[in-house]
């Protein structure tokens, strides 16, 4: 099954996050809607899509190639 990465916007450390993303590992975007819950929303669109959710467990600054980074939802 692909897996969706949940990506905090904006990226990095500017600013409170405005939503969350779905991207696939090349940066794609699933969708291009942004989500107010990563937990809740996100999740169910990615599960409803038949794809893996995988949300960042190290804060706002993530990387893809890192596996440590993410974790399943």
């Amino acid at each position: 099954m692909k897996r969706v990465f949940i990506e905090p916007v904006p990226k990095g450390r500017w600013g409170p996050i405005d939503g969350y993303a779905l991207e696939f590992q090349d940066g794609t975007r699933v969708t291009d809607d942004l989500y107010q819950s990563a937990e809740r929303l996100a999740v169910s669109e990615i599960k409803l899509r038949g794809y893996t959710p995988l949300a960042g467990r190290q804060g706002r600054i993530t990387d893809k190639a890192d596996t440590e980074h993410w974790e399943a939802s």
